[in-house]
């Protein structure tokens, strides 16, 4: 598919897409399995990775011998799968040092040359988004995402916002994102709005969350709600809330986070989302069908 047959096979399945969110640094959970692929077989639609350096190229699960330029395209190959990567857009005034694993690297900033080498190694969506405490702010993703439409806006699609507040303080909570925050990334060029779950971040409630996605609507944007504060490792009844909030709220998409297990949501939970959001039919096909098909 090329990318408007991407964005219009998102907005026929309304608000029936999963995507799953896996950390390409970490061991699997599994020997000789990447995340990705126990994403995928739990339901997911699309696989995004964090913290994937695409100038030291590492998924670990992969089989051995794989080239780290290859690396992407194998990963699809053994999904089947849309594959999609993060790229943070950290803004200097705010920019940390810290000794986390979440810490910055040249390969995963949001900028053209990074863009372009992803789309290279086959990357189909660019999600322009922030780690914890690397100080990223709305306005330089919306600088970024309208460097890369004009560079590469034609070849992939451009999936912007925050899911918590990424090192800034005054923009976390119910002050993450606002209408106007919404309409700067829709004119700089992003394709899908991403706007955290509701009941994920304080103040971000089923109607506030439904606001927000109503306006990146009227801008002729998709949605996409997205779990980014752990949650993927609560119980499945909490889950099951936030799925069904995020549909009523008008949610194009549904992003599920890496960091239930570290690397990878609790594998349940992945098939809870789906089953919540498009029940057992389409889930179980999503899980049966076979990559060579």
């Amino acid at each position: 598919m090329d990318k408007p047959t991407l964005l219009h096979a998102i907005r026929a399945s309304e608000g029936r897409i999963l995507v799953s969110e896996t950390i390409a640094m970490t061991q699997p959970l599994l020997n000789g399995v990447t995340n990705a692929e126990l994403a995928a077989s739990m339901g997911a639609d699309i696989v995004l990775l964090n913290m994937f350096d695409c100038q030291k190229p590492l998924i670990n699960g992969l089989p051995p011998g794989c080239p780290p330029d290859q690396c992407l395209a194998e990963l699809q190959r053994l999904t089947g799968r849309i594959i999609g990567v993060n790229l943070e857009a950290v803004d200097p005034h705010h920019a940390s040092q810290h000794g986390e694993m979440w810490q910055m690297t040249p390969g995963r900033a949001a900028s053209v040359e990074n863009a372009r080498r992803l789309i290279g190694m086959g990357a189909r969506i660019i999600v322009l988004t922030g780690n914890p405490d690397n100080g990223v702010s709305n306005a330089a993703l919306a600088d970024a995402v309208q460097a890369l439409r004009d560079a590469v806006g034609d070849q992939v699609v451009l999936v912007t916002g925050k899911m918590h507040g990424a090192g800034i303080v005054r923009e976390s909570g119910s002050a993450i994102i606002s209408e106007q925050d919404v309409e700067r990334f829709a004119r700089a060029g992003s394709d899908i709005i991403l706007i955290p779950a509701p009941g994920t971040v304080p103040g971000m409630s089923q109607q506030r969350v439904a606001d927000l996605i109503a306006c990146a609507h009227q801008h002729q944007r998709l949605a996409m709600t997205a779990i980014g504060t752990s949650q993927e490792g609560a119980d499945r009844e909490t889950v099951r809330q936030i799925a069904l909030m995020s549909k009523m709220a008008g949610a194009d998409l549904h992003h599920i986070g890496d960091t239930g297990f570290m690397g990878l949501a609790l594998p349940e939970n992945i098939q809870t989302y789906s089953i919540a959001i498009r029940g057992v039919r389409h889930t179980y096909t999503r899980m049966a069908r076979s990559v060579n098909r």
